[in-house]
């Protein structure tokens, strides 16, 4: 996380660019973003005169920021110590603009048959089983199933091989002084700070160009809430500790609300004649708009069975578990009764094809 957020929630690490325009909105980390299109500039171009100089003086003038965090006057000088400002991660950022209200919306299927592979459930599989005994422990702990942190591995850096090589100090400065969106930048620039003054070593800070990092693609400002040591070496390494990474995806969900003992959500079928407007969600999402208005409004399970939908695999989830319907493909093809556990993965990516992915995935691994 990724992300990443518009407050932090908005602004997750998303492994591909594409869920940024499907979601409509960014989640807990920030993204990474192809190189497709106009070409962008090299970080090591030449930048102005006027461009470096002001950039050195809005590194310096963080310095009573960096204080009142935590940070030594020693490390902060060793943090901006030789930082110049790259113009390639400042067009990569003015090229992540938000999708228009009215563009279109693709059907979920094919992006399912691409991103959920046999590849990638076996290898899901297998991180699960090489790690079981300490998922076992982590779910008894949280409530958060084991193949929902797994999923969320493989769907983050395809279970630790994709993790970005961006400079995330310098990556992080440029993105808060270049200003389209500082207000959410610069914490993370502090927070990287923060993480030094803990003895985080420098050459372990690389992830995306937008600053998330590690196994689970975290923010900076997101490892120093939600990161945790399952290994007991003393620091929580999400840079190389399956062990680490998945306890700390775990404290995540925990922290977004995940409930013990609930589905994400279940496939169903929607009747044909299924009167739809009596399900429509009339509120107004304040965050994410175009993902959370293909939802319906909120029934029992118990209700929606009563209104003729079928789920898929014949079995249905408790009865009084409140859910809402979402038909990523339209009328006539498979939908999904979404739980607020579903929610809880949304506030990781704001993509309903992010969410639906990794929860279908993590279906699969624990099978």
């Amino acid at each position: 996380m990724s992300v990443l957020r518009f407050p932090l929630r908005q602004l997750r690490l998303v492994s591909l660019a594409a869920l940024v325009c499907l979601a409509g909105g960014q989640g807990a980390h920030s993204q990474q973003v192809t190189n497709a299109g106009a070409p962008l500039p090299s970080s090591t171009a030449a930048v102005g005169a006027e461009t470096a100089s002001g950039f050195a003086r809005y590194l310096e003038g963080l310095r009573p920021k960096a204080r009142a965090k935590g940070v030594s006057d020693a490390t902060f000088d060793r943090t901006i110590a030789g930082l110049t400002f790259n113009p390639r991660v400042a067009a990569l950022d003015r090229g992540n603009l938000p999708v228009a209200d009215n563009a279109p919306i693709p059907d979920f299927e094919p992006y399912r048959r691409k991103h959920i592979d046999a590849s990638k459930i076996a290898r899901g599989r297998a991180v699960y089983s090489a790690n079981r005994a300490l998922l076992t422990g982590i779910e008894r702990d949280t409530g958060v199933p084991e193949s929902i942190m797994v999923a969320i591995f493989g769907h983050e850096t395809n279970y630790g091989t994709i993790t970005g090589d961006f400079d995330l100090l310098r990556s992080l400065a440029t993105l808060a002084y270049e200003g389209r969106r500082r207000e959410l930048f610069e914490p993370e620039l502090l927070a990287v700070m923060q993480m030094m003054q803990r003895g985080i070593p420098r050459e372990r800070l690389v992830g995306s160009y937008a600053g998330a990092f590690g196994y689970p693609q975290f923010l900076p400002t997101v490892y120093l809430r939600d990161a945790r040591d399952a290994d007991g070496d003393g620091q929580p390494n999400i840079w190389s500790s399956q062990a680490d990474a998945l306890a700390s995806i775990a404290n995540y969900f925990v922290r977004a609300g995940w409930r013990k003992g609930e589905p994400w959500g279940v496939a169903v079928r929607v009747p044909a004649g299924f009167d739809r407007s009596e399900v429509v969600n009339r509120t107004v999402a304040p965050r994410c708009r175009r993902v959370f208005e293909r939802h319906s409004r909120w029934l029992s399970m118990k209700e929606w069975q009563a209104l003729g939908i079928t789920t898929v695999s014949g079995n249905w989830p408790r009865g009084e578990i409140q859910a809402s319907l979402l038909e990523p493909d339209g009328p006539g093809n498979t939908a999904y009764l979404l739980t607020g556990n579903y929610r809880a993965i949304l506030d990781y990516n704001c993509s309903n094809f992010y969410a639906l992915s990794v929860g279908l995935l993590a279906d699969e691994v624990g099978r």
